[in-house]
């Protein structure tokens, strides 16, 4: 891979930016994440719950993405401390998360829970915000940020893998709380972005006429659908593969291998997104997500083939995802954007996932494979959505840079 490629960008194209700083925060963010999603349905079983109890805590973690991110993005828009919330939240999500070793019950962890992670899910999509202030005029970098939490997710995934093979599951939650004290701790290293124009604030169209934008309302529905189609495979991917013989070291590889194509395509999204239009990025990802699943559900034994359709997450969420910050950045700018991020990560990922999560807990038990090939029709649903609403994104970024109103 050239140079221009790596992950690191050189002086000149960074300037004053704190590409270390932000990076860090995403690289310990998604390294928890990369800790609980393989390995927090196991160490559930391990506890004795039954996979309808494992969806329905999966679901309580989704869920509370659905009211946090809005609520904070809301207070963070007016209050203009978007930064001093952001701390607020990843201590608290510290604190309430250590109540996990004083019990194991099944309300006390539905409490923990949906307590640490209100905090925890507010935090990101605020920092996203925190992050574009910084990149400014660069914001076309974003994805070379970015990647240092798919690497994040990578290392967390491989270590515990091997981990896990040799230890108890049970020291799983003294992994996830020292990370999210590494996440406050990033918080603290970084600057105020610099000010937004004021009079642009003063001047900004109001939330409910950017949502009644019919591609704005489409690209919701989108990545709501495609967050639900991947409830089997957040909750219930490795106990999937341990039902077919994976050892936890092959499962923690498999789940690293979708993330190391991830990273290779947050590498690659400056460039694809300066010369392919938003649409048709969303549309040939949607069409490898559906491909994906089928793929997972029907050749789950064929090492060859999951190893292709594990690469396949560059594009059911890297290139989705990159895709998703940039249609809020032209949709809700000029101070609408912690509302902005706050709503997609909220619809989406909050009640897509819940959805997605406590379904697929519902129909794991008597048709696990089944679960997978209804995501990918999931899937097809949102592509006709994308295929008919998205129409006014069909130009690069290099043509709007310079214009954020997605109509244009």
């Amino acid at each position: 891979m050239s140079a221009p490629e790596a992950p690191v960008p050189d002086s000149a194209q960074v300037g004053a930016i704190p590409y270390w700083r932000l990076s860090s925060f995403y690289f310990f963010y998604f390294a928890l994440l990369g800790s609980w999603l393989p390995y927090w349905p196991l160490y559930l079983r391990d506890l004795g719950y039954s996979a309808a109890a494992i969806g329905v805590l999966a679901g309580t973690l989704q869920g509370t993405k659905v009211i946090a991110p809005n609520l904070w993005g809301w207070l963070a828009d007016r209050s203009g401390e978007r930064l001093r919330i952001v701390r607020l939240g990843a201590v608290a999500a510290v604190l309430i998360f250590s109540l996990i070793f004083f019990r194991s019950g099944f309300a006390w962890l539905v409490v923990i829970v949906a307590g640490y992670s209100f905090f925890w899910n507010a935090v990101h999509a605020q920092f996203e915000v925190i992050t574009l202030g910084h990149l400014r005029e660069q914001v076309q970098r974003y994805s070379l940020v970015r990647v240092w939490g798919s690497i994040g997710f990578i290392v967390a995934v491989l270590v515990l893998g091997w981990l896990f093979d040799q230890v108890a599951l049970r020291t799983l939650p003294f992994i996830l709380l020292a990370l999210l004290l590494a996440i406050w701790g990033s918080t603290l290293s970084i600057a105020k972005p610099p000010a937004i124009n004021r009079a642009a604030v003063q001047q900004r169209d109001p939330l409910r006429m950017i949502l009644r934008q019919p591609a704005v309302l489409a690209f919701f529905a989108i990545n709501f659908l495609l967050q639900v189609s991947h409830g089997p495979y957040y909750t219930f991917f490795s106990v999937y593969l341990e039902s077919h013989h994976y050892s936890r070291t092959q499962t923690g590889l498999l789940w690293s291998l979708g993330v190391i194509a991830e990273v290779a395509m947050f590498l690659l999204m400056h460039r694809v997104l300066r010369r392919v239009s938003l649409r048709a990025i969303v549309i040939g990802s949607l069409a490898l997500t559906a491909l994906r699943w089928f793929l997972i559900a029907r050749y789950v034994d064929v090492l060859p083939i999951l190893l292709f359709a594990q690469c396949l997450h560059a594009v059911s969420f890297a290139s989705q995802h990159a895709c998703a910050v940039e249609m809020v950045r032209r949709s809700f700018a000029g101070g609408n954007e912690g509302q902005g991020m706050a709503l997609y990560s909220g619809v989406c990922y909050g009640g897509g996932a819940a959805v997605g999560a406590v379904l697929s807990g519902l129909l794991w038990a008597g048709q696990p494979t089944a679960t997978f090939y209804g995501a990918a029709v999931v899937v097809l649903i949102a592509l006709l959505i994308a295929y008919k609403w998205l129409r006014p994104l069909q130009r690069n970024l290099a043509s709007v840079l310079d214009s954020p109103a997605v109509s244009a």
